[in-house]
Parts: C-alpha cells; structure tokens; sequence
C-alpha cells in the first residue's frame, strides 16, 4: 500500500495557488449549483471570488450540518501532559530555543489534573505534549493512560509523530483519537519554521496519518497552522489529504481544525493574515465539500466569533482550556504554549450554546446520538 506522499508529490503549490486565485464567480455559481462538489469546486469555494457568496454558503454549510449532526455541539477539553520538546518551531512556546521552565506531569498530578476537568463536566478529553522522546515517549503515555482511561469516555491524543506500531499500541491502550497538523504543506516553508529535531522531517509527518489509519485508529484529525503560508493553498492540500485518508482508510472517522497563530512569548507574526471572514469561507467551504467531517474550534478564536460559529458548520468546541501542564490546578499561566482568547468557563459556554438553540454534548458523539 502506498501513502499520501504519491498522491501530494503530482501537485505543485505553485499552480495549485494560481489555481485558487483565478477562480471566476462563474465557478463560484457553478460548484454551489452542484449537490455534491468535488475538490475543484473546493477551490472556487476558498477563492477570493466566493467573498460574495458568503451568505449564501453559510446558510448550506448550516443546512448540511444540521442534517448531518442535529443541533449539538461536543465539548472537549486539552490536557497538556508535559511542555518538554526537542523540536526549533518558530511559532511555538514550548520550542526547544524558548527559556520556559519544562515541566512534564508525574502520576499524582496527572491524577489531579484528571479530576479537575472531571469536576467541569467533561467526558472528552485531549492530551497534548511536546515531542521529547526521552522524557515523554511510549513508556511514560502507557503510565498516563493507565490513570487517564477509566475516567473518559473518549480519549484523543496530539502527540510527535509515531510509528504505525506505536499507534497500533495506543489504540489498544484506549486512544479513540490522533489529531496530527501538517502546519504548512508547503515544503520549503516548513524547512524554514521547523530547523531542528524530528520534527524538520516533512515526509516523515506527511506520512503520519497513513501510519495511523494502518493502525487501526477509530479517528484521525487533520490540520494546517494558519499565518505560516496562504490559508487557501494550505487547505487545498488538506482537502487533498482527507479524501485521499476518507477512501484509503475508509472505516476511520475524521475531522478538521482550524488553528490560526496565536502570541506566545517571543512568537512569530503571521506571515499571510487569515481574517474572520476568510475563516467563516473555509468553515464553509469544508462543509459543503464533506458532509461526514466534524469540524472543531479551539479557545485560540475570540468569543465573538465562536458565537457565530456554532451555527454555521462547527460541531466540536473547547472551553475553559489550559495550554500549560498542570493548567488547571496549580501551574502558572507562564508555562503555557500560546494564548487562548476565549477564557469564558464550559458553563458560560454551554450556556451559550444553549441559547443559540444548541445542545451541548459532554460525552463521545456515538454514545449519545446511537
């Protein structure tokens, strides 16, 4: 079986990205005459020559999921397990280069950690680490899922990069999730934010979601870091990737996230600017493209805009989140691997999901909706 990378290396960004840019309206109108689009369509949808259109794809991509979803929206919550990390990144607070205290969670307070998001009502959980094998590798997420696992119905993890066995191990160990982000599907430009550690390795991460569906995992999560490149581009290729993973390893479930840069001490400027409006283009664009992905939104976005998104195609949201280990009971904010805009609690945000005519769903969608 091959991998993604044969498919990816008959594209060029280049031609990909005048593609997008000399999309007419004309394109724009066709694709949204279409009931299903394909990944040409997805291209007028995320050009600038849809602006226009914008209503008009909001109201379908709000049609498409509620017909897939219903009116519900899953809460999760991070957990971050250790800031240790081997990897130069440029935009990012746990950097190797970055002088932070390195903290990573000994059992007891992986314990507490667990309880306190237990005590916000979450089922739904994510782990998240730096890549420093040494320190956080397979010997010590086996240790943590053994405390982890009893208390959530729904586990998901983002992690460095692994081998397919390593995956095939922490499904077994009661992972349900890997989320994996390519940051930028431009080459040269992830040479450039990611000089050192394993990380450098673009093929290597490239590869990872096949390495996951060979393995077995119930879902993937797919993603670029917007501000790096151009956000039309970057989701070009990560359209690309999904339905390529969507007929490769058609038993798993997936979802997108929609990362844009955020602050962090000595961060990095955005190089392309991705505006409220261009984000609500592409939340759109993926739902009328793909009816079965979920879609999820981070407390990276402001309250403002979360608000509105939950009625035009989210179906997955944090609330209340820490990005440092030990977050959410006695670390300092200091720690932290970026800043978070929306700082409002998960019953300040239930309760807004709640009057927009939502439910807020605490446990694993399949447990609830079966």
């Amino acid at each position: 079986m091959g991998t993604f990378k044969e498919i990816f290396n008959q594209y060029d960004w280049d031609a990909v990205s005048h593609s997008i840019y000399n999309k007419t309206s004309q394109d724009v109108k066709v694709a949204l005459g279409k009931e299903r689009i394909d990944l040409n369509d997805f291209q007028a949808l995320i050009s600038p020559a849809a602006l226009p259109f914008l209503e008009q794809m909001a109201i379908r991509s709000h049609m498409i999921t509620q017909k897939r979803f219903g009116k519900t929206i899953q809460m999760y919550a991070p957990m971050y397990l250790s800031n240790e990390c081997q990897n130069i990144c440029t935009y990012c607070g746990f950097s190797l280069d970055n002088k932070i205290r390195r903290k990573t969670l000994s059992g007891a307070e992986i314990l507490r950690e667990v309880m306190a998001i237990k005590s916000l009502g979450y089922d739904h959980i994510l782990l998240v680490t730096g890549e420093a094998n040494r320190t956080v590798g397979m010997d010590y997420f086996q240790q943590a899922l053994e405390i982890i696992k009893p208390h959530f119905s729904h586990i998901s993890m983002e992690v460095q990069p692994l081998d397919e066995e390593d995956y095939a191990l922490l499904n077994e160990w009661g992972v349900n999730t890997i989320l994996v982000y390519q940051e930028t599907y431009h080459q040269a430009e992830y040479k450039k934010h990611h000089p050192k550690g394993k990380k450098s390795n673009f093929n290597y991460r490239l590869d990872t979601p096949d390495r996951i569906g060979k393995a077995g995992m119930y879902k993937i999560g797919l993603g670029a870091l917007f501000g790096l490149e151009d956000w039309r581009a970057d989701s070009f290729f990560t359209a690309l990737h999904l339905d390529y993973l969507e007929r490769t390893y058609w038993q798993t479930k997936y979802s997108i996230s929609f990362p844009r840069l955020r602050p962090f001490s000595g961060g990095l400027e955005p190089k392309v600017e991705m505006t409220d409006k261009d984000l609500v283009q592409l939340i759109c664009a993926y739902r009328i493209l793909n009816e079965e992905v979920e879609l999820s939104l981070s407390t990276r976005e402001s309250e403002k805009f979360r608000n509105n998104a939950i009625k035009i195609g989210i179906t997955s949201i944090s609330a209340g989140s820490k990005t440092n280990p030990g977050g959410y009971t006695v670390e300092p904010q200091s720690l932290e691997q970026f800043e978070i805009s929306d700082e409002r609690s998960p019953e300040e945000m239930a309760k807004v999901i709640q009057d927009a005519g939502y439910e807020a769903v605490w446990k694993n969608w399949d447990k609830v909706l079966v």
